[in-house]
C-alpha cells in the first residue's frame, strides 16, 4: 500500500497493508492521535482495516481556539 505524508512535506512511503490503521501509523513512528488518514474523500478511523493496493494521504491534524 502506497501512504502519502504530508507532516508538512510530501513524502510517499510504501508499507505492508491488510492490518488496522493504527497500527501501521505506530509503525512508522506516527501519534495516531496527531494526524488523519484520508482515502479518496473518506476520513478513516484508527481500527479500519487498510488493504493492499490502497493509497492513503496522511495529514497533520491541526486545532485551534
Amino acid at each position: 500500500m502506497k501512504l502519502v505524508l504530508r507532516l508538512p512535506e510530501r513524502k510517499e512511503v510504501e508499507v505492508k497493508g491488510d492490518r488496522p490503521l493504527k497500527e501501521i501509523l505506530l509503525e512508522l513512528g506516527l501519534n495516531p492521535e496527531t494526524v488523519v488518514v484520508i482515502r479518496g474523500e473518506e476520513l478513516l478511523t484508527l481500527d479500519e482495516r487498510v488493504g493492499e493496493g490502497e493509497t492513503l494521504e496522511v495529514l497533520s491534524a491541526i486545532s485551534g481556539g
